[in-house]
């Protein structure tokens, strides 16, 4: 029930239902790289760095064929920084699922599905000039094959989930220190979920929340919430509905809005049969906002949605679309918009392109820059076959974004921006705060005494820029 599987997937369209869609705004849709094999093949995910760039991972291609680490500018400049299974028995791990993540201390973590000492996938660290350590390789008894990265929580620990492995072969959530102590806080029974495929969140209640791709009351998924010393609580199971119209198989993570609420996906189910996408409460409420029919998309199988600075969710699909051409006639996936009650949006079709050279099969989800723009990427398709990397501007400006997004009085922030050189003042919800431009991308700065939880403003020559979530100040 892998991803990977979803290649090979017999897939039948059902066009059941009326989508609620609407046309598609005026957007500029821009191919920035085509993978070539060599510098990888099936890129997954992206993640902005604090110098700008855009830092991501390929499941395979490079030097081994067991995947890669790049970089690329916004304007489409790729590096590759590292090409695993280095040496063998691929001891730094091999085929790494899921993107990375920034850290605190300016690292990127991540993960690989497979290698390591004992074969069942590692836990890596990189920074950004490419030198990699090998943090913790999985043996099976304490998970085995992570497929979804890592995130950092407010305590600087980081958590994750194991696909396979633990206590009864059917997923772990751990716990690992940036210096790569291990700790496995669950072992899924089946009952309680099985096969967690995606990453987890941490929320404003302080736990941690994620999906399971199978298992539960139903046997077809679960969400879940997990305190971070390790107490875990099953909040949904799907197909509680008759015919799965509440959805199958989560596959991918979650996020949570403005309003509190998590949103997420499921990759099969809802009233068309081809996903949905759902609202759920931190209590456990779930409402379907949304059920794919293959014309407005289908198979919504990986990559959390984001939140964007318009107050919409955006999104992929993995097939379906208004083009039919490719991909077995199915369609080759989307990237959508969906508002929070449930209007959804197609933003751009893939094999729009003769070729496909645009790519098809965006399995991931998007990331959007402080430019304004979404940035993403599909594991197939583009000029060469192995997948690219793409841009897609919908009118929205530029915003900063912090890192961490709450903390005390004291703590220390980091801002991520475009052209913030020149920056007069930075104000935590109207308190201002004693900051340093580092560089055109990055400002260092602490919470000033007296702010309040609220938008981060910063001053810059060309106008005013604001978070594009508001910052919770810890007491």
């Amino acid at each position: 029930m892998g991803e990977c599987n979803c290649w090979k997937r017999a897939y039948v369209l059902l066009l059941l239902g009326t989508a609620t869609v609407i046309t598609s705004p005026a957007q500029t849709f821009t191919t920035l790289h085509s993978f070539d094999y060599t510098d990888g093949q099936a890129p997954y995910g992206l993640v902005q760095g604090t110098n700008g760039d855009l830092y991501g991972t390929t499941y395979s291609g490079g030097a081994k064929d067991d995947g890669t680490v790049f970089k690329i500018t916004p304007t489409g400049i790729l590096t590759m920084l590292y090409s695993f299974c280095s040496a063998y028995p691929c001891q730094d791990g091999a085929e790494p699922g899921t993107g990375l993540v920034q850290a605190n201390n300016g690292d990127f973590y991540g993960t690989t599905q497979n290698g390591g000492a004992d074969g069942y996938g590692t836990v890596f660290k990189i920074t950004p000039s490419g030198t990699l350590t090998t943090l913790h390789s999985f043996d099976g008894t304490d998970g085995a094959n992570p497929y979804a990265g890592p995130v950092q929580a407010s305590n600087g620990d980081f958590f994750g989930t194991t696909q396979n492995g633990g206590t009864n072969n059917k997923g772990t959530v751990f716990k690992i220190t940036p210096s790569g102590t291990l700790t496995t806080l669950h072992s899924f029974d089946g009952t309680d979920g099985e096969l967690p495929y995606a990453k987890l969140v941490q929320v404003t209640d302080g736990n941690l929340y994620g999906t399971t791709q199978a298992g539960g009351a139903n046997g077809v998924g679960t969400v879940f919430k997990i305190t971070p010393s390790g107490a875990l609580k099953t909040l949904y199971s799907f197909c509680s509905q008759s015919d799965c119209t509440d959805g199958e198989l989560p596959s991918a993570g979650l996020i949570q809005a403005a309003n509190g609420d998590l949103y997420g996906t499921t990759a099969y189910g809802g009233s068309g049969s081809d996903g949905t996408v759902f609202k759920i409460t931190l209590g456990g409420g779930l409402t379907t906002l949304h059920s794919f029919d293959g014309t407005d998309g289908a198979n919504p199988n990986g990559g959390s949605l984001i939140h964007a600075t318009d107050g919409g969710l955006y999104g992929t699909t993995a097939y379906g679309g208004t083009d039919t051409t490719g991909c077995g006639g199915i369609g080759c996936g989307t990237v959508f918009k969906i508002t929070p009650s449930g209007t959804l949006t197609i933003l751009y079709s893939f094999c729009s392109q003769n070729g496909c050279t645009d790519g098809d099969y965006p399995v991931a989800g998007l990331l959007q820059d402080t430019n304004g723009h979404f940035y993403g990427t599909t594991a197939m398709g583009g000029a060469n076959g192995y997948g690219t990397v793409f841009g897609l501007s919908v009118g929205l400006g530029p915003f900063v974004q912090t890192q961490p997004v709450s903390g005390k009085a004291g703590a220390a922030v980091r801002i991520l921006g475009t052209k913030l050189t020149g920056a007069t003042s930075v104000k935590f919800n109207g308190t201002a705060a004693v900051f340093k431009v580092v560089s055109g991308s990055l400002i260092t700065t602490t919470v000033p005494a007296g702010a309040t939880t609220g938008e981060v403003k910063v001053k810059t020559p060309r106008g005013t820029l604001n978070s594009n979530v508001d910052f919770r100040v810890k007491r």
